[in-house]
């Protein structure tokens, strides 16, 4: 359920260097000892892994309404960051850093645990920067910051369904731990929706699919797929009812339980359809600008990497205009991984076509 990620590599060209050589060499061996190593992974480990390709950073960082945003945010709110003192929580390639520098912040602490921390450096030194923005390699609840406070905590740190891989919570650590008290966190306010789309035709690829495999009963992968919300592109048009606001979060007063939670809906047709799944998207808003900035992961929003998050239902719903599906949803941690989200949906209709009440479990991994 992860982003894709590229491999590939390519073989040094002829009539290079003997020292190059042996430096490939070198790493080779260093390679081979983080593969031998490889055993003693946690789940947490295989998270900051994944953040040492560079293919994840290509991605979002060519998501320009993601990138576009923070920069604007940055350069046209110069009076949050000039000859302030920076915290980039988990700082990727180290583009939020950079923009901060050039905002003219006094320094830009940029933490990221992955190996693209190193990259990060290099790519902070070739810039010009390295007197402006140090780079901290290491788990943000491990490191020690060589001065007391920051003024800013910037961070990129939403997932799929805005809390996959739990990011929110390092950077409230981070915030507990070093921000001064009129200091401010950017983002600042976070939303999470809901909506109900007809999906009768994907839903039959991915879903229905299992029910007849070449002749064969493979109903037990259906239950498993069911289980698994999907993130994709959802069309504008495919949407049936009203768009629901299930939470929202202040970054800068919340605390880490608050990420658990239940929330009641109610959606409404604005159409006569099916409705084969619901829809999750979030919204983020940096409230502290000149004038309100952020921008939507919703449907009818310019797409995003993040796409939305589709939970696809047991039932059918025959649906008629201004008939409403009621429910709940509760979203928590997972208790052995808390990087993974656990939602448990309850729905209920009573339309002119058809009544249901269900509850179904959905886990994000």
């Amino acid at each position: 359920m992860g982003r894709r990620r590229k491999s590939g590599g390519a073989s040094p060209a002829e009539g290079e260097e003997e020292s190059s050589q042996t430096k490939m060499e070198t790493e080779e061996e260093e390679e081979e000892e983080v593969i031998r190593s490889g055993d003693d992974k946690t789940s947490a480990d295989y998270y900051f892994d994944s953040y040492s390709h560079f293919g994840i950073h290509e991605e979002m960082l060519k998501d320009v309404v993601r990138t576009k945003t923070y920069q604007n945010v940055i350069y046209q709110n110069s009076f949050l960051f000039k000859d302030k003192v920076v915290l980039d929580v988990g700082a990727g390639t180290g583009i939020l850093s950079l923009f901060c520098a050039k905002s003219g912040a006094k320094h830009v602490y940029a933490i990221e645990c992955s190996q693209m921390a190193d990259m990060a450096k290099e790519i902070v030194r070739v810039n010009g920067l390295s007197n402006v923005i140090t780079v901290l390699k290491g788990k943000v609840e491990e490191i020690e910051l060589p001065i007391a406070n920051v003024d800013v905590i910037i961070s990129e740190w939403m997932g799929y369904f805005l809390l996959f891989e739990n990011m929110l919570n390092t950077v409230l650590y981070a915030r507990d731990k070093w921000l001064v008290n009129d200091g401010a966190v950017l983002p600042d306010k976070a939303a999470l929706y809901l909506t109900a789309i007809e999906d009768a035709e994907y839903k039959d690829d991915k879903i229905e699919f299992w029910d007849n495999v070449y002749g064969f009963n493979m109903s037990c992968i259906k239950k498993q797929a069911m289980m698994e919300p999907l993130v994709d592109t959802v069309d504008p048009n495919q949407i049936v009812t009203n768009s629901q606001l299930l939470k929202t979060m202040d970054i800068s007063k919340m605390s880490p339980g608050d990420a658990s939670f239940t929330a009641s809906f109610k959606l409404i047709a604005e159409r006569t359809d099916y409705i084969h799944a619901l829809v999750a998207y979030f919204d983020v808003s940096f409230t502290k600008c000149h004038k309100l900035m952020g921008f939507s992961t919703g449907p009818k929003s310019k797409s995003t990497h993040w796409k939305q998050t589709v939970l696809y239902l047991e039932d059918v719903i025959s649906i008629c205009e201004g008939e409403a599906i009621i429910g709940s949803m509760t979203v928590e941690p997972n208790k052995r991984n808390p990087r993974d989200v656990d939602i448990m949906l309850k729905y209920s209709f009573n339309g002119q076509h058809c009544q249901m009440s269900r509850t179904q479990h959905y886990k994000m991994r």
